[in-house]
């Protein structure tokens, strides 16, 4: 067998696997180790956007300013009676009594008069003392006992901030302990064997330790978001498992025809190592792209899942096989026979070879291969039509009425205070950035916005001014009209931006504007910016390793083909459940409106990376098979029925583990499990068993066309069966 370099780790592993069992294991400890000794470094709050909503939070951030979390407490009651004052006096006095506020201002009575807000900021607490909230929380509360024919709800950034911190870890929890154990339990069903489930989980899950211990390294150099680790985890377990999958299964296929061990590993190797390899470097690379997008965030996650796929990769070739070497026949332990494995073992391989011809995969593929247009046709409309909804794709930033699940107490009273006291939540916030804060023609200007601010009509009382006179920075609080994310709030802040700052403030100091809209609206500006040079990026790079890999540009461009409309059919999925609320319910979701700003980018070039993992290792076969001097029809339909278990094994793991990020309570992460967990879906059933072989069944002997002037393109070899030794034993079916 031609030896590559695939090949040769997996030989010098198998020769030394002590050795590299060892080594992997140091390797894990060390970075874990070194990772907590230096801590992770976490994004700032000005590093999270762009344009002048960044660049607001910047000045905030230099100046050092630590706002304190302002609180508003809604009470709702018949309008002007009496039990509404007692309730809002119960409030003021309640809240007061804790001796954890201050700054109790005056109340503001909604235009019904059937809503009045309290509202006031939490002291600061110091290191190691108690959290203010708490306390806080048991006063609001107890006024609603004391008044129980009023509505009271409290929202503000510490009770966002609780209610985050505690439904993430929450979530985080239970599916770091549920994707472990489902990932094992589908193995298991896939190999019948406890021993051959439980390594490709292991030899992921310490790749994910791997990498986050060298991700906090890196942190300190690229700042990453608290979400980081968690798309890192998915990532890992994802391709980890999948890498270590089609190994071990190639393993276990030659052993099934009668190899040894040695050249059971040494084939495996030079074929499915290879393929990890390339699929791992094409991962890598389509990772890379969101170096392009000018976002910290998307850096970050680059950083994260480049790390993490290439330390799954390397071990999937290098431990993996010495694993494979020590355990020997022992893989088998804890072998669970079901009834077809049962059957296949009785029958030994050629009834397992006739059982997979006539298999689901086997039934699909035979029509798909004797009307190929038909097939190609069909699958590749029901993509457009999935994809449909996307082309009235909306993104934002949501609120915290979109991401919160719609029977949450703080989502109602959030929506509640917006209907009431329109911008309240999320108003938009001047910085003013003065030499002197306190200069007269400052303070004028400051007046001078508040007035034409609400003579406009756009925008709401009240408008709250915070000094911070040792920085000479101002903060202005301006609450807009509409809902905060439609086109009346849009229209109130291009007016707040474009005319009313520069005619005020903006003549007198600097004076960007922030808040949740304008942070949506520039990273939105952002995103369409460097949406084209990303996408771009990542199909050239695609391409070009698909034209080197396979040598024929035909497959290369097929295979930027296919991932766009599995991508496209994602992208309609999230529209048509997110943003338009078809079958949202079916997710315990309700739709936002919009997707999340960062979601489309981020989907993308993962997917595109992942969906290369089951095309290279499809197409690996069907060339292997071709070149074995089958006519192209037969090596299509080959390659197919003998990848169809692990890609259906791996396409399963991979929807399983995505699909619990849609269980959680945030709407963002639903969003990114369900696109993903869909478009993986897609790409391994409609589009590796039906697109693709009937793609490449209609172009025949075109396939493998290569251009003279690419004929100095290397020559890889893709898999050429070594001889069974004349002394090898029968035969031992192994499932």
């Amino acid at each position: 067998m031609r030896r590559n370099l695939a090949a040769a780790l997996g030989g010098w592993s198998a020769r030394h696997r002590m050795a590299a069992v060892l080594g992997w294991l140091l390797f894990v400890v060390l970075a874990s180790v070194l990772g907590g000794a230096v801590g992770q470094t976490t994004m700032a709050e000005h590093e999270q956007g762009a344009g002048r909503s960044a660049h607001a939070e910047k000045i905030i951030d230099d100046a050092g300013i630590d706002d304190p979390d302002s609180e508003t407490v809604l009470v709702t009651g018949p309008a002007g009676a009496p039990q509404t004052a007692r309730a809002v006096a119960a409030v003021r006095a309640n809240v007061r009594a804790t001796g954890k506020i201050t700054d109790l201002r005056p109340d503001t009575v909604a235009r019904d008069r059937r809503h009045v807000i309290v509202q006031f900021t939490l002291k600061k607490a110091p290191d190691g003392a108690p959290d203010p909230l708490p306390a806080v929380e048991d006063a609001v509360a107890k006024a609603q006992r004391d008044n129980p024919k009023v509505t009271i709800g409290e929202f503000g950034g510490a009770t966002a901030d609780a209610w985050f911190d505690n439904a993430l870890g929450k979530d985080f929890k239970r599916a770091e302990m549920t994707a472990v154990p489902l990932a094992i339990g589908i193995l298991l069903v896939a190999f019948g064997a406890l021993l051959a489930a439980v390594l490709p989980v292991v030899l992921a899950f310490t790749a994910y330790l791997a990498a986050g211990g060298l991700l906090a390294v890196a942190s300190h150099a690229v700042h990453v978001d608290d979400t980081t680790n968690s798309v890192m985890l998915l990532m890992g377990l994802a391709v980890g498992v999948d890498y270590c999958l089609f190994y071990l299964q190639r393993e276990r296929e030659e052993r099934r025809r009668g190899r040894d061990r040695e050249s059971a590993l040494a084939i495996a190797a030079a074929t499915s190592g290879r393929s990890v390899l390339v699929s791992g470097v094409t991962v890598m690379i389509a990772m890379s792209g969101m170096f392009l997008s000018g976002l910290l965030l998307f850096k970050g996650f680059a950083v994260a899942t480049i790390l993490v796929v290439c330390i799954a990769m390397l071990g999937s070739v290098t431990v993996l096989p010495a694993l494979l070497s020590l355990l020997g026949d022992k893989v088998e332990f804890g072998r669970i026979r079901l009834p077809r494995r049962r059957g296949a073992g009785r029958r030994g391989e050629r009834a397992g070879r006739r059982g997979e011809r006539a298999g689901v995969v086997g039934v699909l593929l035979k029509p798909v291969l004797a009307r190929p247009g038909i097939a190609a046709v069909l699958s590749a409309g029901l993509l457009l039509a999935l994809a449909a909804p996307a082309l009235g794709m909306r993104t934002a930033k949501l609120g915290i009425d979109q991401q919160v699940p719609p029977g949450e107490r703080i989502a109602r009273t959030y929506t509640e205070l917006n209907k009431a006291f329109p911008g309240n939540p999320a108003p938009a916030n001047v910085v003013v950035k003065a030499r002197d804060i306190d200069a007269p023609q400052v303070k004028a200007a400051i007046g001078e916005l508040k007035r034409r601010a609400l003579a406009s009509g756009e925008m709401n009382a009240p408008i709250e001014v915070t000094v911070h006179r040792k920085a000479n920075v101002a903060e202005i609080e301006v609450p807009l009209a509409g809902s905060g994310s439609d086109a009346a709030s849009k229209h109130a802040l291009r007016t707040l931006r474009d005319t009313i700052v520069p005619q005020t403030v903006g003549r007198v100091a600097d004076a960007p504007v922030s808040g949740q809209l304008a942070w949506s609206t520039d990273y939105n500006a952002q995103l369409r910016h460097a949406i084209v040079p990303v996408f771009l990026f990542v199909m050239g790079v695609t391409f070009l390793l698909m034209l080197v890999f396979f040598r024929s540009p035909v497959i290369a461009l097929t295979a930027i083909g296919l991932n766009l409309l599995s991508v496209g059919a994602a992208y309609g999925v999230m529209v048509a459940v997110f943003q338009h609320g078809w079958g949202d319910s079916l997710v315990g979701t309700r739709g936002a409106g919009a997707l999340e700003s960062w979601i489309p980018l981020f989907v993308f070039v993962v997917l595109f990376g992942l969906s290369m993992d089951y095309h290279v290792f499809v197409v690996s076969r069907i060339r292997e098979a071709r070149d074995r001097g089958l006519d192209t029809a037969r090596a299509v339909g080959e390659g197919v029925r003998a990848t169809a278990g692990v890609v259906t094994s791996a396409a399963v793991i991979m929807v399983a583990t995505f699909a619990i990020f849609g269980t959680l309570s945030m709407q963002d992460f639903k969003q990114l499990g369900v696109g993903l967990a869909v478009a993986v879906l897609i790409d391994a059933t409609v589009v590796r068993i039906v697109l693709l072989p009937a793609v490449m069944a209609l172009l025949g002997r075109a396939n493998w066309y290569l251009p003279r002037w690419l004929g100095w393109l290397p020559r890889v070899s893709h898999g050429e069966a070594a001889p069974v030794p004349a002394s090898a034993p029968p035969a031992v079916p192994v499932p």
